[in-house]
């Protein structure tokens, strides 16, 4: 090909508008996972839009440290008021639980419904549809603020303002470990918001657990130590893929109640794996 041939085939590039595709993710993930106000950036054109999961969750992590980062404030301050470790806790997750709306408290309150009070698929599925809460709901409720404040107070007698740091690490791991039955399942129903929003490529999920690596990573600089972050780790991923292996069997695949309730069990393995691995 000449020079002049090679000329006419040239095309310069499209300037790409809107704001950079990291930062928008950042921003999608915190509209979608909280109620923070997140303004919209520069060139972003809908805000409201349904995010699209297959690129979206890559900045999960680091939304995560986002919306935990009111608890950890609420936790490291009112253990440098004085007010101790059991009410420093139980404040955290009321902050936390104000940021995120409940969103995933109402996942895991509708598959203990759904897959303790349901005999088919379908029945299950209804079930966990359902906006009322049921005994076994409400039992899940109760424990995971339970075991999730014990956890953290425990800690926080262990090894003082560095709960915060727990915390944080515990935010951004257990929304990373969530992805897992969002990345492997089907959507267990077809006009469900698992199947709207699309499911993560192989990409978004291997960048999601490497920004989430590098937060345990800092976790560990911060002054926690390795082997309880290595153990939160994976009792995080086991939780979750122990969940996804019940939801393929009792539903026949994700919800975002299963998403949901992934992420909670997550969070209280990974704390419940800082107070085994860190002694007293």
């Amino acid at each position: 090909m000449g020079p002049d041939r090679a000329d006419d085939a040239f095309e310069p590039p499209v300037p790409r508008s809107g704001p950079w595709p990291p930062l928008a993710d950042l921003a999608a993930c915190l509209r979608f996972y909280s109620r923070l106000p997140v303004p919209a950036l520069p060139g972003e054109t809908d805000v409201h839009a349904a995010p699209d999961f297959r690129t979206v969750p890559r900045m999960l992590p680091l939304a995560g440290l986002v919306i935990g980062a009111a608890g950890a404030v609420a936790l490291a301050a009112s253990l440098a008021l004085g007010l101790g470790p059991f009410l420093a806790a139980t404040l955290a997750l009321a902050f936390t639980t104000l940021v995120t709306g409940a969103l995933h408290e109402d996942g895991l309150a509708d598959v203990a419904d759904g897959f303790g009070g349901g005999a088919t698929p379908t029945r299950r599925l209804e079930i966990m549809r359902d906006s009322r809460i049921g005994a076994y709901g409400a039992a899940a409720l109760v424990l995971s603020y339970a075991l999730r404040i014990g956890a953290l107070a425990t800690l926080a007698d262990r090894i003082g303002w560095r709960v915060a740091v727990a915390f944080l690490m515990a935010a951004a791991l257990s929304r990373t470990a969530a992805l897992w039955p969002l990345c492997r399942l089907p959507p267990a129903r077809p006009d469900g918001a698992a199947h709207a929003v699309g499911r993560p490529t192989t990409a978004t999920h291997a960048t999601a657990w490497a920004l989430c690596l590098a937060v345990l990573a800092a976790a560990g600089l911060l002054g926690l130590p390795w082997l309880s972050l290595s153990l939160a780790g994976l009792l995080a991923f086991l939780a979750a893929w122990t969940l996804s292996r019940m939801a393929a069997r009792l539903v026949g695949g994700q919800t975002g109640d299963v998403i949901g309730a992934s992420q909670q069990l997550a969070e209280i393995a990974a704390l419940l794996a800082l107070v085994i691995a860190i002694p007293a």
